[in-house]
């Protein structure tokens, strides 16, 4: 199992440049971290290290191929909680995340709810979440199995954030296997969730995980907010139980890679790094 980074190490800075930063880091894995369609002003400006799904897939491997970093898993984080739009990121865009994915041969596109935005969707009951989101999730997941993909829900939000939610939502959706878990230790544990018993519910369905962990100021945040972007301390010095959540996963041949969400220095995020590897690989 690998170890890799976001590719967001420097906001507002090119893809390549990201690229450099995560290989001069000591890395050789990374996640298309974010995603756009079409063209971007501040992509094509090189201010972000957002990826078009609209370009030629194998042009941005060729991208990553050159700093000698292999593509993780595609993110294509989406607003799943709200009424259908165009102008949101929802199925039609995870849907050619899908088609990217398949044609690098990327087997993992990341997805979830975020948190609801509008007065609609703040208004949905539980069992109205559950709906909405499965809706717009249908068809990805039928495409996603034709394609030899997993879709992997992250906890980022109300529904993700609870075991009984994903669980819910593959219910709904007739548990297809196309659709997994993306574990997040922080998110999980953020959202009120204890990320080890997360793990074990899900264990054979999780196929990459981001790590994170958070200090003791998070803790009167917790069960308030459905999130964070990034963690700012090596993994094992929070309160989070990194290592119960290694400790259950280690055996599962079927997680290939994983990611730092860490912001810091190239030497907190190889310390960080050596943690997963070390308990990870322990007897």
């Amino acid at each position: 199992m690998k170890v890799g980074v976001f590719l967001a190490l420097e906001p507002y800075t090119s893809l390549e440049n990201n690229l450099k930063l995560a290989k001069e880091a000591g890395f050789d894995s990374a996640d298309i971290t974010d995603t756009h369609s079409g063209g971007a002003m501040f992509a094509s400006a090189g201010l972000s290290a957002s990826v078009s799904l609209d370009d030629n897939p194998f042009e941005v491997k060729r991208k990553f191929d050159r700093y000698g970093i292999a593509i993780a898993t595609i993110s294509a984080h989406a607003c799943l909680l709200e009424a259908s739009n165009p102008g949101e990121y929802q199925t039609a865009e995870v849907m050619k995340a899908i088609k990217f994915a398949a044609a690098i041969g990327v087997r993992d596109v990341v997805t979830t709810e975020t948190i609801p935005k509008s007065d609609w969707a703040k208004k949905l009951t539980y069992e109205q979440c559950i709906f909405t989101i499965a809706e717009k999730l249908y068809n990805p997941c039928k495409m996603a199995s034709d394609y030899g993909i997993k879709i992997i829900f992250e906890p980022h939000g109300p529904i993700t954030d609870s075991i009984n939610g994903i669980g819910d939502v593959m219910d709904m959706l007739g548990n297809p296997e196309s659709l997994g878990v993306n574990m997040d230790t922080g998110n999980s544990w953020l959202g009120g969730t204890d990320p080890v018993e997360l793990a074990r519910t899900y264990k054979d369905k999780i196929f990459h995980i981001h790590w994170k962990d958070l200090g003791p100021e998070w803790v009167e945040q917790r069960g308030k907010r459905y999130g964070c972007g990034f963690s700012t301390i090596e993994l094992g010095t929070g309160v989070i139980d990194v290592k119960g959540v290694i400790d259950v996963l280690k055996d599962r041949k079927e997680i290939r890679n994983s990611t730092l969400e860490i912001a810091g220095s190239p030497e907190l995020l190889r310390a960080s790094a050596d943690f997963v590897y070390k308990h990870w690989d322990a007897a």
